[in-house]
């Protein structure tokens, strides 16, 4: 009896839910999305959700009346049979037929959420600990993806923003109306990239590449997570897509790739310009912050067993091993979590944090890294 009423309670429970997504304080049902892909998904949810509606109604409806009508107090005895090769048949039969109902439609809608062919656009996507990677095929556009949240909202001094912890600093530009093919992958741990306005999630596995495309309806941005526990910042990971005319889109790209390329020559410029000390400190902390101290913590302190301390300890305070510190910083440690920083950061930044790294919490090494250096060790030299 107990088991009756928990199965009454989940069909009524479900129902409301059902009811109540209408309500936008109430958000139970999925999104409809903004892709005709997102739209079949939510069509197959709804079909298979009416469905189990129409199964729930017809058994709880029999298990009623059979209550009501063959009650004790009515004087109902219970029937002595046997078995009923009809029934049996007939109870095989009807569930075989609704599953084959449900599995036509399904079967349709993940081949085409499958079919990645004749694409518009090629981009490459690769996650590692805890940013996205985004690669234009057959275009100079390439730029890393991190969270835009700042610390003090994280650790409560400042008041939340509308999109706490889905906000990025550099989002992802699509065209809207054309096909866009993703190359998904991982630098380092298994991550999961999901714009549920898409119907797009697809797992970023290392050493592997998987396959996904959608084709947006609408201008607008789109929000989404890595909904992978990729490690202790998991929740730090977040998606964000701007959706632009196509006009505004390649206007962005243009941009971009002018930018990129005006960036690669003066920092190529700045290979023979020296930074002084404060100016190497200064930039150097402001790139701690933002990129080692998640791991290494603010004060360097690091994490026990997970990520090493640099203060007062190690290759930091060692003057032979600058070589060695600045190659850890530019190409990461294999084996470990420490990735390599020589594309996501300019030469500039990279000097700047090996040399903070170096001479801040008692760190008196008395070294000023400079760019030439970083681009020497970059570049296989000095070593």
């Amino acid at each position: 009896m107990r088991s009756f009423f928990c199965c009454c309670l989940y069909f009524i429970l479900s129902f409301a839910s059902f009811v109540f997504a209408s309500e936008p304080s109430m958000r139970f049902n999925m999104d409809k999305g903004v892709t005709a892909v997102s739209q079949r998904v939510f069509e197959l949810h709804m079909t298979i959700f009416y469905i189990c509606v129409g199964i729930g109604v017809v058994v709880f409806g029999l298990m009623f009346w059979a209550i009501l009508h063959h009650r004790k107090s009515k004087g109902a005895q219970s029937a002595s049979f046997h078995e009923s090769t009809k029934v049996e048949m007939l109870w095989t039969f009807i569930p075989f037929v609704i599953l084959i109902l449900m599995a036509i439609p399904a079967t349709q809608t993940l081949i085409a959420m499958e079919d990645t062919s004749k694409s518009d656009v090629t981009i490459q996507i690769t996650g590692s600990q805890w940013k996205w990677h985004y690669r234009y095929f057959d275009q100079e556009v390439a730029f890393f993806s991190l969270l835009a949240t700042s610390a003090a909202q994280i650790d409560n001094e400042r008041p939340k923003r509308a999109n706490y912890l889905l906000e990025v600093d550099r989002p992802l530009v699509l065209p809207v109306g054309k096909k866009i093919r993703f190359l998904i992958t991982s630098q380092d741990v298994i991550h999961s990239w999901w714009v549920p306005a898409f119907a797009v999630k697809k797992d970023a596995n290392p050493g592997f590449i998987n396959e996904a495309w959608t084709q947006i309806d609408k201008p607008g941005i789109y929000r989404g997570q890595c909904t992978e526990l990729c490690g202790k910042d998991h929740g730090f990971m977040p998606i964000v897509v701007i959706a632009k005319p196509q006009d505004e889109y390649e206007q962005w790209l243009q941009t971009t790739q002018t930018t990129q390329r005006e960036a690669k020559e003066k920092e190529q410029a700045l290979l023979a310009m020296n930074m002084d000390m404060d100016s190497l400190m200064k930039l150097g902390e402001k790139t701690y912050v933002n990129r080692c101290a998640m791991c290494h913590q603010a004060e360097g302190q690091g994490i026990k067993g997970a990520f090493p301390a640099l203060a007062g300890v190690g290759l930091s305070v060692d003057p032979t091993k600058k070589l060695e510190h600045i190659n850890i910083v530019v190409h990461g440690k294999k084996g470990s979590a420490m990735q390599a920083f020589g594309q996501q950061l300019t030469l500039q930044e990279i000097a700047a944090v090996v040399t903070y790294e170096r001479n801040a919490w008692g760190n008196d090494t008395g070294d000023a890294i400079q760019a030439a250096e970083v681009n020497a060790v970059l570049n296989g030299k000095d070593l």
